[in-house]
């Protein structure tokens, strides 16, 4: 570990300290999330998932920051794509429990509800994950991964927000293999799915907050998947 590397880790850990020591800010926290909680849905990614982002640039490259990076214009992407990450988790927490009862589990609303753990909540967490991971998760991790390579050659500059997405010939560029057999076939079900099962068994209050430091291995996920791009993969 180098000397950049423990700076590092002392700027993370100043920025949680005031909400875990300080009452008056973890208050101030709860109070904004409950009336608030689209901004701070944005706030949470744009200001947490870029630090895997940065700490997936550092597996790359050696450096946490580099010129055509874009740190900013990348904090906003993550803001919006929080945005639908609400969404996605009001939309799928809702539903899901609703779909499980047409199945034959009438009680899944009151167990995802509960403020307990039980079997029943287990099995309705891990489904809205399932469910949740299937159709919406490779849809946002490959627009992240279209967005960043949008930011990267407009030079990491903040104009590239307001430049023209050319959306098919990013998705083009993509290497596929990698997407499919690395970010989907494996990030998916053995780390995104148990995780985000996690997520709902916790209180509402806390599930994009969690959600949002999950953002940081998403980014280290994506800079391993950049590594192998590099390499030739098996077909799978």
């Amino acid at each position: 570990m180098k000397i950049r590397d423990l700076f590092f880790l002392l700027g993370v850990m100043l920025l949680f300290s005031p909400f875990v020591f300080l009452e008056r800010a973890g208050a101030f926290y709860m109070a904004a999330n409950l009336h608030y909680p689209m901004v701070m849905a944005f706030l949470k990614f744009a200001i947490l998932a870029p630090i895997g982002e940065v700490i997936g640039l550092r597996i790359k490259t050696g450096y946490y920051n580099q010129p055509g990076f874009g740190i900013l214009p990348r904090a906003v992407v993550w803001g919006l794509i929080g945005l639908t990450i609400q969404a996605a988790f009001m939309i799928f927490s809702s539903g899901t429990p609703v779909f499980l009862g047409l199945l034959g589990m009438p009680d899944a609303p009151g167990a995802l509800m509960s403020s307990g753990f039980s079997p029943e909540k287990l099995i309705v967490a891990f489904s809205i994950s399932v469910f949740m991971n299937l159709f919406y998760a490779p849809v946002m991790m490959t627009f992240h991964k279209i967005t960043d390579t949008h930011i990267e050659q407009n030079g990491g500059s903040l104009r590239a927000l307001l430049q023209k997405l050319p959306m098919g010939e990013i998705m083009q560029a993509i290497n596929w293999k990698v997407q499919w057999s690395f970010v989907f076939k494996k990030t998916i079900p053995f780390f995104w799915i148990p995780a985000h099962t996690i997520t709902f068994l916790l209180p509402p209050e806390h599930r994009v907050l969690f959600a949002a430091l999950l953002g940081i291995m998403l980014g280290i996920f994506l800079a391993v998947a950049a590594v192998l791009g590099r390499r030739p993969v098996a077909k799978g």
